[in-house]
């Protein structure tokens, strides 16, 4: 079992910047590929950003491409989201979620049935 919990959400204006992270804890001795999500008002939950373990390779939604970076801290336990240059579209709940293995790590690392674990979700909202 592993527990996640996000933090580091909140209102910004356009063009502004925030860090999400992501606190896990429970059975972390087994690596988990890990990754953020979001979900806006009346939209599906979407796959923003995922790590591996070990080489910690990156997958990225086209939407936030050159404007996210994901990011992991295996001695800590946390993942990160680093979030630039961002738009009133980038607006939703974030969650951080994570599982020991996804079916195919470059086409199906968005899908929300490739994780077990989910954590609560942080708030973002951009402003224009």
């Amino acid at each position: 079992q592993v527990q996640l919990v996000e933090s580091g959400g909140g209102s910004v204006q356009t063009g502004g910047s925030l860090r999400l992270a992501c606190a896990a804890s429970g059975t972390t001795a087994s690596p988990y590929y890990m990754a953020w999500f979001r979900q806006a008002p009346g939209k599906e939950r979407e796959g923003v950003a995922a790590i591996s373990p070990n080489l910690s390779l990156t997958n990225y939604a086209d939407s936030v491409k050159g404007r996210f970076t994901i990011s992991r801290d295996d001695s800590k336990n946390i993942l990160y989201l680093q979030m630039n240059s961002l738009k009133p579209e980038d607006t939703a709940l974030y969650y951080c979620a994570a599982d020991r293995s996804i079916s195919r790590w470059s086409t199906t690392w968005h899908q929300n049935s490739e994780y077990s674990y989910w954590g609560q979700g942080t708030q973002v909202t951009v402003s224009s």
